[in-house]
């Protein structure tokens, strides 16, 4: 009896030393960073995965440090709780470790892109820009109309152009694009809003909408905030006269396929957009403007200036006179001063 109480105890010693060495292996297992490519990795989650399915493609990219996927589940399964995870994408880190992964996963800890739309491009770029976006949804971007309706509820608009608000916009991986594109509508709204609350007196515009026409030529005639206000009031004191905008932007608009050469013949061609030969404003927008733009657009720099020529620095040389400004272009554009 005595014998095979002592049989008994080494077996039972022998059984929980072995189970602690277990224990402290599978531990260690969930506990080891993952050995990823590189700093940051991101990893999709799809829906209806589950925590086996998980550790076979960790397994097979060569991120788990030890064991295989049978094991590292047993030991998940005992230390972590890998259920009730969330689909999605996540950007895991170096250093983090199988545990740190479950907890990730079962909160919906999920990576946030970012998507800059740029103040001055047309829609049409913004739209391919969100199109080539691997983790935008673009599958709504079909009938131009029913997008117009759908991003502002509207159905008398013919263009989003100039109506959403350039800026960086984060979102989870399947965002649709309407989502994006309405939040920049919303945006842009309240800044208008904004512009057109604080304008100054006797501006010539009836309504907002001019001043967010204006708001996008003054965002594609210069990218200096410095001299923003003084485009502005170039051509205000214009509108104000009832002389011609003469403005580059607004006509290459009107060009379709422009090839980068604006040429005398687009100048005397007769458009909707070229304020060469049409009087006052365009009819829309021609690009997304900036808020500061807005800005510029509501509150013009008070000034005697009716031209501006582009003085190959960045910058425009302003004149009060067409005189000074033929001197102008002469010296800047023609060299011949």
């Amino acid at each position: 009896m005595a014998r095979i109480r002592r049989f008994l105890i080494i077996v039972s010693c022998v059984t929980l030393l072995l189970a602690a060495g277990a224990a402290y292996w599978s531990f260690q297992l969930v506990q080891q960073p993952l050995q990823l490519d590189a700093d940051t990795q991101l990893f999709e989650l799809k829906r209806g995965a589950h925590a086996k399915s998980i550790l076979a493609t960790l397994s097979d990219r060569g991120w788990l440090p030890q064991g295989t996927a049978t094991t590292n589940y047993l030991a998940s399964r005992l230390w972590s709780e890998p259920a009730g995870l969330q689909a999605g994408v996540y950007q895991l880190q170096k250093g983090q470790s199988l545990q740190q992964l479950w907890q990730q996963l079962r909160r919906g800890e999920q990576h946030q892109f970012a998507v800059t739309l740029i103040e001055g491009q047309t829609f049409v770029q913004w739209l391919t820009t969100i199109r080539q976006h691997d983790y935008i949804d673009s599958s709504q971007l079909v009938n131009a109309e029913d997008l117009v309706k759908a991003v502002t509820g509207q159905t008398q608009l013919s263009s989003l152009e100039g109506y959403l608000a350039p800026d960086t916009y984060h979102f989870y991986a399947g965002t649709k694009a309407i989502e994006l594109l309405q939040l920049a509508y919303r945006s842009q709204q309240q800044r208008l809003d904004d512009a057109w609350y604080d304008r100054a007196l006797d501006l010539p515009y009836t309504e907002p909408y001019e001043l967010l026409i204006m708001a996008s030529i003054i965002e594609k005639e210069t990218g200096l905030g410095s001299e923003r206000d003084l485009v502005s009031s170039v051509f205000v004191n214009r509108l104000r006269k009832g002389m011609r905008l003469q403005s580059d932007p607004t006509t290459i608009y009107g060009v379709e396929n422009f090839d980068g050469n604006l040429t005398r013949a687009h100048l005397r061609e007769k458009t909707a957009y070229n304020t060469y030969r049409i009087n006052g404003l365009p009819p829309t927008p021609i690009a997304m403007p900036s808020r500061a733009s807005l800005t510029a657009a509501a509150q013009p720099a008070t000034s005697p200036y009716y031209y501006f020529v582009a003085d190959n620095l960045g910058g425009h040389i302003f004149s009060e006179t067409l005189s000074e400004h033929n001197r102008a272009v002469d010296k800047y554009q023609r060299g011949t001063q």
